[in-house]
């Protein structure tokens, strides 16, 4: 058995679901641009240099799903997914997953962003296993609060090894597991697979893995 793991913003999307989302919210007129554009393009900006506070961006990016019911936050996200998702996903990154899921390997979806946001795309990608910082909720509607360890940094691999544990499984498990990113925040789950893989990858991340001779790809031809 192989085990396939995708990062999925930059990586099988080209762009980041996170940010689209807030986007989105500040597009529909839910969130106040004046408030909100510059703090969301902040944190994006601290994601992609490595400096972000997970717990000071979850409380930015958690909030909102707590100040509405979640009928209409399934509705808007249908919306999301047709405007800002899908013209993200390219030929070259479902003819990836779908290479890993036909050849029998073990997928699952690895991201730092919430599962609301992250499900129906993984459902988009045909991917059943999703590994994401999961939203707090109480009778189905969100709280605005994290649940469990944050799925970023060196959270995403004490996640995978929870989910392993859940599947029965360990790393030793498998003859050979793979992940693909493109950031430097990956670096402790790249690290972890035996087969690294550098997607379209940041500064950092592109240097790390010309040092240590990881394959470096890129999803965005054709798309």
């Amino acid at each position: 058995m192989r085990l396939a793991l995708f990062d999925l913003d930059n990586t099988l999307l080209s762009g980041d679901s996170d940010f689209e989302w807030a986007q989105f919210l500040i597009e529909q007129g839910v969130l106040d641009r004046e408030v909100y554009e510059a703090r969301n393009q902040e944190f994006y900006d601290q994601y992609q240099a490595g400096t972000l506070d997970i717990h000071e961006f979850l409380d930015f990016q958690l909030k909102p799903l707590s100040r509405h019911p979640r009928s209409q936050l399934d509705d808007w996200h249908r919306q999301y997914m047709e405007r800002k998702i899908r013209p993200m996903i390219g030929t070259p990154a479902v003819e990836l997953v779908t290479r890993h899921r036909t050849q029998g390997d073990l997928c699952a979806i690895v991201t730092a962003t919430n599962s609301f946001v992250t499900r129906p795309v993984a459902r988009e990608f045909g991917v059943e296993h999703l590994i994401a910082t999961e939203p707090e909720q109480v009778n189905g509607e969100f709280t605005g609060r994290v649940a469990g360890i944050p799925c970023f940094r060196d959270g995403k691999v004490v996640r995978m090894e929870t989910w392993l544990g859940q599947q029965g499984r360990d790393w030793g498990s498998f003859e050979r597991s793979t992940f693909y990113s493109d950031s430097l925040n990956d670096l402790p789950l790249l690290s972890r697979v035996t087969h690294p893989v550098a997607v379209d990858p940041d500064a950092t991340l592109c240097a790390h893995a010309q040092r240590h001779g990881w394959p470096i790809i890129s999803l965005r031809q054709g798309t």
